[in-house]
């Protein structure tokens, strides 16, 4: 399956069950490392439906939000009829060169071709622009929940181990991409605090997940049902979550 219909079929749950971004936390960081103001053109490459697209229309800016899966793009616009929603991806925006303040991305590095997304972003941002990566949710490790909980979910992927896991290499390129540039880090933590439906939803929005239409989708349905019971407590399960955030100016170009 290609990425970019990774989640064809997934995106009400997405919107019901995933985790939101914190405006406090990501707002202020960004505010504190680059300067941001709400004059800002923010680029939102891969927005999915919006979430992260939301806190820079709250901050005033105008904000393009560039999506290449068509249900996600379609919610984005009905759920931000403010944002200006066009179908694209982070190797191939359509965005003019040198027009872009602020490029973000929110969980979805590791489904980039990351040499030809930097080169990209590189492209499209003004030679002051910034490039925010961010991501927020589920840590796959982190306690005795969190290790069962992936384990339930791999264990009914066919495909999850070499496209996602090989995809999280591109978030420890970071680094070599902000050479002789400036890089901001700051992770936290936190937890996600679920009932047994907001798990159900949880799980099935993510992108390896059975849908419905699987041979194995009651099979994965139980699975869950099985880890629920494990580890809740007072009917409600608790991960670990993570807060990552990566804040970077590009090298000038030497003459």
């Amino acid at each position: 399956m290609a990425n970019t219909e990774r989640f064809t079929g997934r995106t009400a749950d997405y919107i019901r069950f995933r985790e939101p971004y914190d405006p406090a936390l990501i707002l202020s960081r960004l505010r504190e490392w680059t300067g941001l103001a709400p004059t800002w053109l923010v680029a939102d490459i891969a927005a999915g439906t919006g979430m992260l697209t939301e806190l820079f229309l709250a901050n005033g800016n105008l904000t393009i939000a560039i999506e290449p899966n068509a249900d996600m793009r379609t919610a984005c616009s009905m759920l931000h009829p403010k944002a200006d929603v066009r179908n694209g991806t982070a190797e191939t925006t359509g965005l003019e060169a040198h027009s872009i303040d602020l490029v973000t991305v929110g969980r979805a590095l590791h489904w980039f071709d990351f040499d030809k997304a930097i080169a990209e972003f590189r492209r499209i941002l003004k030679p002051t622009g910034w490039l925010a990566v961010i991501a927020s949710g589920r840590d796959e490790t982190g306690s005795a929940a969190n290790d069962a909980f992936d384990k339930v979910l791999r264990g009914f992927s066919a495909s999850s181990s070499g496209s996602t896991r090989s995809g999280y290499a591109n978030y420890f390129r970071l680094p070599e991409a902000f050479t002789g540039g400036i890089l901001h880090h700051e992770e936290t933590t936190g937890e996600l605090v679920l009932t047994w439906e907001q798990l159900r939803g949880y799980a099935s929005s993510v992108s390896y997940a059975p849908l419905p239409t699987a041979a194995n989708f009651p099979d994965f349905q139980h699975a869950l049902r099985q880890f629920f019971d494990d580890y809740q407590q007072d009917d409600i399960v608790r991960l670990v979550s993570r807060h990552w955030i990566n804040v970077g100016q590009f090298a000038k170009p030497t003459d």
